[in-house]
């Protein structure tokens, strides 16, 4: 399993979430609404989930095992901190535009 593509949508709202982020496995199967977190440790991923009727939230889609889930939250916090390096300068650059994204 590869992750061919990550593409990160920056939250500007004042909170803990920062980012929505969809990856694509191996050029054939897309997540959507994995969540980048601000939490008390640092930056976390958060993955796909519904509210069920009992008021838990439930994992839509998940890893398996912890390693898998080391390795996509490694390469989503590595793309959102670039991302976040992109911004600073383009901000430095150009104080009156958005940021593309």
């Amino acid at each position: 399993m590869k992750i061919t593509d990550i593409r990160i949508r920056k939250v500007q709202k004042t909170g803990r979430m920062k980012a929505v982020v969809s990856i694509t496995i191996d050029d054939e199967f897309v997540v959507h609404d994995i969540k980048v977190i601000d939490g008390d440790k640092g930056l976390f991923i958060a993955m796909p989930s519904r509210k069920s009727t009992d008021g838990e939230y439930r994992d839509i889609a998940h890893p398996i095992n912890s390693d898998t889930r080391s390795s996509i939250q490694s390469l989503i916090l590595e793309k959102y901190e670039e991302m976040g390096d992109e911004d600073e300068e383009q901000s430095s650059e150009a104080p009156s535009e958005g940021a593309a994204f």
